[in-house]
């Protein structure tokens, strides 16, 4: 046993430890000790996120240009979006395009990637690091690197084709055909890397003794990756697609700063029109039905991909 320097017996630390931590579970059960510490989170929840959300959905059947006097229109402004706005349809079209992309070709290649780095490469901490640089970049730094990177003079793209076939020239952001096409490239390899990080997270999470009875069992990796690895991923798919999607049909400042919705509205998307709406021809009203409807809309696509992982979610449970 320790003494001090005073020859005084040395206690432990590991009772007052015990002693805090039987403290704390005791504010925890303490119902008014609990409300306290959430009660600051829901307090900044409802003034940043419901109330917003409220007003914006109540703008939005109201013709209101940020001075004068608000008018009640109904449904006026949510009928328009698709019967009288020609831009508003072809832009939430553009969303899907963008969501179906990152979904088929975004996650699959995250997933592909945590799969190869989980499987324990040389260099794993650095590769990670490297595939997720562009996350923490900001939109507005990525758009302006690809912009430079589709200039039709010197930009990287057209170098490289004139390299092929000499005298090559196209203006990516320019053309109609391309413009929106050109903005969807950057946008799904921007986040490739934050969707690794989740699968490569999971992939780690899972116990080895799955893999290892597979093994034995003389399964192949293939064989063990889409038996055994996918269906016990199956919160984790359902986290990125929810994630992917409700951020491809929200998008807007990497397109907004690539083309501005241009060519003549070829790459709008919901939000740049809405922002168009609402902070340059200050029809407030309008622009808030078209934001409460992105809202919606990635509320309906949630719920769905919800359903859709139930049941994996409910057998792995049973696991």
């Amino acid at each position: 046993m320790k003494t001090g320097a005073a020859g005084e017996q040395w206690q432990p630390a590991f009772p007052a430890l015990l002693l805090r931590i039987a403290m704390l579970k005791g504010m925890l059960d303490n119902k008014r000790a609990v409300a306290v510490f959430v009660l600051p989170a829901l307090i900044c929840f409802i003034g940043f996120v419901l109330l917003p959300l409220f007003f914006t959905a109540v703008y939005g059947f109201f013709d209101y240009d940020g001075i004068g006097t608000m008018r009640f229109v109904g449904l006026r402004n949510y009928i328009r979006l698709f019967s009288q706005d020609k831009y508003f349809p072809q832009a939430v079209v553009n969303s899907l395009v963008l969501a179906e992309a990152s979904i088929f070709i975004q996650l699959p290649l995250s997933f592909l990637l945590a799969l190869i780095l989980a499987g324990g490469v040389e260099g794993e901490k650095v590769f990670r690091t490297i595939y997720f640089i562009p996350v923490v970049i900001s939109s507005m730094v990525i758009g302006q690197l690809w912009m430079k990177i589709f200039k039709s003079d010197y930009g990287m793209l057209n170098t490289v084709i004139r390299y092929f076939s000499p005298g090559f020239e196209y203006s990516w952001l320019s053309e109609p055909k391309t413009a929106f096409l050109s903005t969807v490239v950057p946008a799904v390899w921007q986040y490739i890397g934050y969707h690794m990080i989740i699968f490569y997270a999971g992939i780690k999470s899972l116990s080895a003794d799955y893999f290892e009875a597979a093994a034995i069992e003389g399964a192949s990796k293939r064989v063990i990756t889409f038996k055994i690895t996918i269906p016990l991923l199956a919160p984790v798919i359902k986290t990125c697609l929810i994630f992917s999607l409700t951020g491809s049909l929200r998008s807007f400042d990497l397109i907004y700063v690539m083309t501005g919705g241009g060519p003549n509205h070829a790459s709008e998307v919901p939000a740049t029109l809405m922002y168009s709406n609402l902070f340059r021809k200050m029809l407030y009203g309008y622009g808030s039905a078209q934001a409460f409807f992105i809202v919606i809309e990635c509320f309906i696509f949630s719920y769905i991909i919800a359903r859709i992982f139930k049941k994996s979610e409910e057998n792995i449970a049973v696991l």
